[in-house]
């Protein structure tokens, strides 16, 4: 075995075990943690195995086995994009209602409002 594909090969252990224990937890969690694990063991078979890459590659129309996992990285980095972007969208969200609550919750009456009057409701 070549020193590079050992290199490769502890590697994939490497995020493996990064990616399975140290990932947060959410609504996708499980699906983010098998989607990982489905693509370690991939790359882990790439690597070991070239030639059953470049096989499969063959069958798939496409001409060699790096092209087709470049191209499996490739959508493999768009859903990461999509799903990264998405968690920041509702997390900026939920920054921005806890911030007017806490803006509400601290506000204090206008100076020379009455406090002790009933409040007056307008018709509309």
């Amino acid at each position: 075995m070549k020193v590079i594909s050992v290199l490769l090969v502890l590697a994939v252990l490497a995020l493996g075990v990064y990616g399975l224990r140290l990932h947060g937890t959410h609504r996708g969690g499980a699906l983010a943690k098998l989607g990982l694990a489905a693509l370690l063991l991939f790359a882990g078979y790439a690597v070991l195995r070239p030639e059953d890459v470049t096989w499969l590659a063959e069958r798939l129309g496409v001409g060699r086995g790096t092209d087709l996992v470049l191209y499996l990285l490739v959508v493999g980095f768009g859903f990461f994009a999509v799903s990264t972007y998405l968690r920041f969208r509702a997390l900026e969200l939920r920054f921005a209602r806890l911030a007017r609550t806490i803006a509400l919750d601290r506000a204090e009456p206008p100076a020379g409002s009455a406090t002790d009057e009933p409040s007056v409701t307008r018709p509309q």
